[in-house]
């Protein structure tokens, strides 16, 4: 016991002056979450797979916008989006442009795994470097991604030289990423003459610099929401347009839709999702992305109905039972309240009344901010040591949810560390809170 509290101090000793995320804690365990050597080989071949789907959408809209595919699929991800941003998203010259950080939100159920969300501008990756890290000094565990893998995957992902640009809105996550550009730096052996090889920049007052090298690496730590929130903003998409910087995720805030797991299920959509991942990509992917709807109001001929639920208007689901109701509701995107679980409602959890009056909002918002509507599926129990109040090792019989990290590099998704956050049994809802576990994920002998 003596050695596992010396850990926890060693643990609580390694933390970053300015901490990791701002005014959050969660629970410290003195060894990684161990995955057996079958998920980790899923988790390998699901980056590639995520890494075609996200290709796959990109397709799929330009195809969409040009007449090439039906208009209604790039007229439900536009929805609520400023002209000029669609415009811009449009340009030829972005048409490859995708996401170069990929992080599902994985739950861990008896079947497998499930993948709640495609996340394109997640938290967590100057946590997860520093956890792998403080972790792997240990030497006691196989570490996915290694002591170092998220570090360096970042930074071949931006190159030489980079700025990380964190808006007000996002300011929880700005010191892992002040952590991350830091450890950057020591790798790249110091700070350069003429400034700081990689920076952490207020997006609310940066502008790129014409002296700096061309095209300049950009890291995009906001949503597109926000950009009416950043008074610079035109001034960086000018710089990308001219091509004096390069920026990741792209300015393309189609792909950060939620509504994609329910294009990926429509039937109409079948063939084409079939011929750009690959019959097996396809076939494994149906296996782990839940069913998925979007809750579009409009009537339906009397003789159809929505599949999956064999009803013919989503007013009935106002009238579900309460077992019938294992059904997540939440806001698509382009809306602040559409990350950090804050738009979501489990039907299951909610009153009646509850129930009804998130159905009648999310209908009634259709038109500028679609919801969708997404199968629940309830995490398996695990076992994972914790350091309580009381600073005794105790062990929570939680619920995880396992968010690897991909970075793509030369068109290949990479898995660089997973972390998992271990939730007490209660919370129907998986993610970082105070009573929480997070730790790195490690590969069982």
């Amino acid at each position: 016991m003596d050695a596992t509290l010396d850990r926890i101090a060693a643990i609580r000793a390694a933390f970053p002056p300015e901490g990791l995320f701002a005014d959050k804690d969660w629970l410290i365990s003195p060894e990684p979450f161990v995955i057996d050597a079958k998920l980790a080989e899923q988790l390998n071949k699901l980056g590639h797979r995520l890494n075609l789907f996200n290709r796959a959408c990109n397709e799929l809209y330009q195809r969409s916008v040009s007449g090439k595919q039906p208009p209604w699929i790039a007229d439900y991800l536009d929805r609520g989006k400023p002209p000029e941003l669609v415009e811009f998203s449009r340009r030829k010259q972005f048409r490859a442009d995708l996401p170069r950080v990929i992080r599902p939100d994985l739950v861990l159920t008896e079947e497998g795994f499930t993948i709640a969300e495609l996340d394109t501008v997640p938290g967590g990756i100057g946590l997860t470097a520093w956890l792998n890290t403080t972790y792997a000094s240990f030497g006691t565990h196989d570490l996915l991604g290694g002591a170092n893998g998220m570090v360096a995957g970042f930074r071949t992902l931006v190159g030489d030289r980079a700025d990380i640009l964190v808006s007000k809105e996002a300011a929880t996550y700005r010191p892992e990423m002040e952590y991350l550009a830091r450890e950057m730096r020591s790798a790249e052996g110091g700070v350069r003459n003429d400034g700081d090889t990689f920076r952490v920049c207020e997006a609310e007052s940066y502008i790129p610099n014409s002296e700096f090298p061309t095209p300049h690496s950009l890291y995009r730590f906001f949503e597109h929401f926000d950009l009416p929130n950043i008074p610079t903003a035109p001034a960086i998409m000018q710089a990308v347009a001219d091509g004096r910087a390069q920026i990741t995720p792209p300015f393309k805030p189609y792909l950060e839709e939620k509504m994609w797991f329910a294009l990926f299920w429509l039937r109409p959509l079948r063939e084409f999702w079939r011929r750009e991942l690959s019959e097996q990509h396809f076939l494994e992917l149906q296996k782990v992305i839940p069913y998925t709807w979007i809750l579009d109001p409009q009537a339906l001929p009397q003789h159809a109905v929505i599949p999956g639920l064999e009803i013919q208007s989503f007013e009935e689901l106002k009238h579900f039972s309460q077992k019938q109701r294992e059904l997540i509701l939440k806001i698509s995107g382009f809306h602040e309240t559409a990350w950090g679980s804050r738009s979501v409602v489990l039907g299951s959890d909610a009153s009646q009344h509850e129930w009804e009056t998130a159905l009648t909002e999310a209908l009634t918002e259709f038109s500028a901010h679609p919801y969708i509507l997404q199968r629940f599926h309830k995490g398996r129990l695990v076992d994972q040591r914790f350091l309580n109040a009381s600073g005794q090792i105790e062990t929570m019989r939680g619920r995880v949810r396992l968010c690897p990290y991909y970075f793509v590099i030369d068109g290949k998704a990479a898995l660089r560390g997973a972390l998992a956050t271990v939730c007490p049994p209660d919370k129907k809802l998986l993610h970082g809170m105070k009573d929480a576990i997070m730790v790195p994920t490690a590969v069982m002998p």
